[in-house]
């Protein structure tokens, strides 16, 4: 595998680390991440530690590798090579374990059509081995705060994207996991679906609980989040607070770019034909 350190521009851990003893362990620790689809290599020796009760944004333009491995870290794709640990145990040694401290929407989310909302919910909950009544009171009051009992008893085939979305966090959320992933969970998502979700998200958190969430929108990571990491080409290039990674940026948008390595990009010489509606 190649080297890595060259690429490391920055990397700063905040707090939520779990060197003393007895001390509450990250809710992701990773080690030495890797993955490769054929000769593209996506995930390059990734090591990420993301502190538990925190609002934790993985930002990175598209392609940087961060749906690669949040499906790693969930789970969901094994890796060609590293550690993963959530909430101190092992994703790939104790998967039982993990799954059951972990809520998951990824991206692009595959639901069951062919249930109403509340059916879906009752299915998931079940599955997840909870009471029947304790399900049943849980998915009445998340169908309220999301804004979906009215829609409770309509397939989920003809929800809109927004209204998927929410259905998907309320399933993921049911069971009440320490760990949240989500992956772009606003893209596409009209603008009041999109306060409903964050003010979700934001109570959640509050509780002690984690939200780790992929996004390429700066302005909504600075918003919401306390710590984030950045990627780029399959690499971690920042990690820590919203300060820290900020650093003397007058924005996360700034300290981004200049990361990843697109600051000062001029493309006003190549597209020197557009504008004016000559031809």
């Amino acid at each position: 595998m190649p080297d890595q350190a060259a690429d490391r521009t920055v990397e700063q851990t905040g707090d939520g680390t779990d060197g003393a003893p007895g001390a509450t362990p990250p809710a992701v620790r990773v080690e030495g991440l890797w993955k490769r689809f054929g000769e593209q290599i996506a995930v390059a020796g990734v090591d990420l530690t993301l502190p538990a009760g925190k609002f934790i944004g993985l930002v990175g333009p598209n392609g940087a590798g961060k749906t690669t491995t949040l499906s790693m870290v969930t789970g969901l794709l094994r890796p060609d090579q590293g550690r993963i640990q959530v909430a101190g145990h092992d994703v790939w040694k104790d998967p039982v374990e993990v799954k059951a401290r972990i809520g998951v929407l990824p991206e692009g989310l595959r639901l069951f059509e062919r249930l109403s909302g509340r059916e879906l919910l009752a299915y998931t909950g079940r599955l997840r081995g909870l009471p029947g009544e304790e399900v049943d009171k849980r998915a009445a009051q998340l169908l309220d705060v999301l804004d979906l009992a009215g829609a409770q008893h309509k397939l989920v085939v003809d929800y809109s994207t927004g209204m998927r979305k929410k259905i998907g966090l309320a399933a993921a959320l049911l069971h009440n996991p320490q760990v949240l992933f989500l992956d772009e969970p606003f893209e596409g998502v009209d603008p009041v679906s999109a306060q409903t979700i964050r003010g979700v998200l934001e109570r959640y958190t509050t509780s002690g609980a984690t939200v780790v969430f992929s996004s390429h929108v700066m302005e909504l990571v600075e918003s919401l989040c306390d710590w984030v990491a950045v990627m780029a080409a399959g690499r971690i290039r920042a990690q820590g607070t919203l300060a820290e990674v900020r650093g003397s940026a007058s924005s996360l948008q700034n300290a981004f770019l200049e990361l990843v390595g697109a600051n000062g990009r001029d493309t006003g010489n190549s597209l020197d034909w557009l504008g004016g509606g000559s031809r």
